[in-house]
Parts: C-alpha cells; sequence; structure tokens
C-alpha cells in the first residue's frame, strides 16, 4: 500500500514538473483560445464527436490532476461546443475529474492525517457524517471558493465518494451554465474573472449556505418543541 502511495505521489510530481518545464499553461489561456478559435471550431463542427471525447478528456485529465484552467476550459468548451452540448461535456468531466482528485487525496493523505490528529478527528468526522453533503454543497455554489482546494479537503473526510460525485455534479452546475453560456461569446470575453459579478458571486454564494442555514432553523425549532413538552 505504501509503495502504491510512492508511486501515485510520483506520477502527479512527474505530470506537475512537466506542465511547467514545457510551459503547457500557455494552452490554457485565454488568448490561445481566442487566437484559435476559427481552426477549433472548424473542427469542432465538423468532428462533433470526436472532438466533444478529446475535449472531455482533456478536462477529465486537468481536473483530476489538480491542475488550473478549469474555468478556461469551460469558456472554450462553451465557444467550440455551444451551451447544451458544452454543458454536457464540462459537467460531467468537472465531476468526473473531481471525483479522480478526490480519490486521490484520500489514498494519499487520508491515513496520515488521522495518524497525527487521532481522537480529534473523530468529531470532524462525525459532523461530516451528519452534514457533510450540505457543507459540500454549499461550497461548490461558492465560486470564491478554488474547487480544487476542495476535491483534496473532501478527500480527507469520511463523505462517501458516490455522495461527493452526486453533489458535485449538481453543485457546480449553475456556475458551469454560466461558464458555457459566457464562452459562447468567446470574442467579447476579456478574462474569465469577468464573467463573475460580485453580485453574482453573493447570489451563488447564499444559495450555497442556504440549505445549511435552513437545517440549522429545522434543529433549533425541533430543540424548542422538546424542551417545552417537558
Amino acid at each position: 500500500m505504501k509503495r502504491n502511495r510512492l508511486l501515485l505521489a510520483a506520477l502527479v510530481v512527474a505530470l506537475v514538473a512537466i506542465f511547467l518545464a514545457f510551459d503547457l499553461g500557455q494552452y490554457l489561456r485565454l488568448e490561445h483560445f481566442k487566437s484559435r478559435q476559427a481552426a477549433i471550431g472548424e473542427f469542432a463542427r465538423a468532428n462533433p464527436l470526436l472532438a466533444g471525447g478529446l475535449a472531455f478528456g482533456i478536462y477529465v485529465t486537468f481536473t483530476g490532476f489538480s491542475v488550473p484552467g478549469a474555468l478556461i476550459l469551460a469558456l472554450a468548451v462553451g465557444a467550440f461546443f455551444g451551451l447544451l452540448y458544452g454543458t454536457l461535456i464540462a459537467s460531467f468531466a468537472s465531476s468526473l475529474g473531481s471525483t479522480f482528485a478526490f480519490l486521490a487525496s484520500r489514498f494519499l493523505f487520508r491515513d496520515a492525517v488521522r495518524n497525527r490528529l487521532g481522537e480529534r478527528l473523530g468529531a470532524i468526522e462525525a459532523g461530516f457524517e451528519r452534514e457533510g453533503a450540505s457543507y459540500l454543497f454549499a461550497l461548490r455554489l461558492a465560486p470564491m471558493v478554488p474547487y480544487l482546494l476542495v476535491n483534496l479537503l473532501m478527500g480527507l473526510t469520511p463523505i462517501r465518494t458516490r455522495t461527493f460525485y452526486a453533489v458535485s455534479q449538481l453543485g457546480m452546475l449553475p456556475a458551469t451554465i454560466l461558464y458555457v453560456n459566457a464562452g459562447t461569446q468567446l470574442g467579447a470575453i476579456q478574462s474569465a474573472s469577468g464573467v463573475l459579478s460580485p453580485v453574482l458571486i453573493a447570489s451563488l454564494a447564499l444559495l450555497g449556505v442556504f440549505p445549511l442555514v435552513a437545517r440549522y432553523v429545522v434543529e433549533s425549532l425541533k430543540t424548542r418543541r422538546r424542551l417545552a413538552s417537558r
């Protein structure tokens, strides 16, 4: 098991090193997609399934290995595949890639964290057993929280993999639709950060927090009723 962890960690480090050494990040810049928009768009129109499959694979790979750039990929997918097909690609690819990153984090780091924190981790894990899906949903709807960080941190919790995937699929959908839709107007976009206004960020964050607040209110009312009936 320890050897497998070392091999996986070495693979991740090697891929990140290759990414940095060959400056592959230049292909994830908005300017690159805008400069190649006509050529890539023509290929996508002529080969929608092949191009969609390639885009899906690239998206899963980058999110799975926690490489920044998913927002740019969502814009590009919207530009080359349109809102419906682009959302289908980006939504499932981002959720699947995030689940891979989540599992890698759990495999590599969770035991070490458990050994270090010991009994102190018990209360945290118990809380996530009860509220994990709600917390994750709130984080997924808050664009100011880096999705890469959410993937890695959630891997350290006891949340089930299928729950993580399902909540991620649903929670990331609003922002995914937003970016893919913005990508259909790629020529007019100057930066990825310009897509989200402060009001929109606040709205998505409030939408994510609402389930937590609602559950707190319901539990408080139940507690008061139990105390009043005594």
